[in-house]
């Protein structure tokens, strides 16, 4: 019986790690090149989201000693309540029709606070959420980011002998070098993905995980957009 869940989780260590490598990867192959300031920024990216992942982990004691307080301060007038409706309608003893009557505003006052109770028992979740969706969102930034660099990676013009327009973009990379530079642009979105399910890992919400499934799906997207180039080049290298 399997008891520690830990090998089935994604680690952000390793991450980190591959990260760097790939880095390492494209600075030694591209010198000075945009795609390795991505790699760069992708880098401390994942240092914050390291840090971000344990602290979504960890319990929010000051919030969670306000909420008690909070409760316990609603519960406590929720009792004067009952207490001074019961009272003013006469008592213990009093008509029944003047129990139900107590009874009911009772109930309206519980109603109206619980929705307040329901605001404070969610005030952690809805804090770490923020906190979760606002990296989550440099990740798809960054996705994006990467997907700017390969789009003038264009595979035509390794294969045909293609005459550049004025507005043409620079084009200096020979196939095998355009192969390996679509080749890291997938490594990279990979890597973006791995970060952004690091997040759904602690908690368990639903719009954290809708976020993350997004980004997974996005990155999945534009990877398959880049491996459509490679295999153009490949079978274009075949004839």
């Amino acid at each position: 019986m399997l008891t520690d869940p830990s090998p089935f989780e994604l680690h952000a260590g390793p991450i980190r790690a591959t990260i760097a490598r790939l880095g390492q990867r494209i600075e030694e192959r591209f010198p000075a090149s945009g795609l390795g300031r991505v790699a760069r920024g992708l880098a401390v990216v994942g240092e914050q989201t390291e840090q971000v992942v344990e602290q979504l982990g960890r319990p929010i004691w000051a919030i969670r000693a306000l909420v008690a307080l909070a409760i316990t301060g609603i519960l406590l007038v929720v009792v004067w309540a009952v207490s001074h409706s019961l009272s003013t309608a006469g008592g213990w003893r009093a008509d029944l029709s003047d129990l139900v009557q107590a009874i009911d505003a009772a109930l309206n006052e519980l109603i109206a606070l619980s929705l307040t109770l329901y605001f404070f028992a969610s005030l952690e979740t809805r804090f770490k959420r923020r906190t979760a969706l606002r990296m989550l969102h440099r990740l798809r930034s960054i996705a994006h980011a990467v997907d700017m660099h390969q789009l003038t990676k264009d595979p035509a013009y390794v294969i045909h002998d293609m005459a550049p327009t004025l507005s043409s973009p620079e084009r200096t990379l020979s196939r095998g070098e355009l192969v390996r530079y679509l080749d890291y642009c997938s490594e990279l979105l990979a890597l973006v993905s791995k970060l952004a399910a690091l997040h759904g890992q602690p908690m368990q919400d639903s719009v954290v995980l809708d976020s993350v499934n997004d980004i997974e799906s996005l990155t999945a997207g534009l990877s398959r957009k880049i491996w459509q180039k490679i295999t153009i080049i490949d079978m274009g290298a075949g004839r």
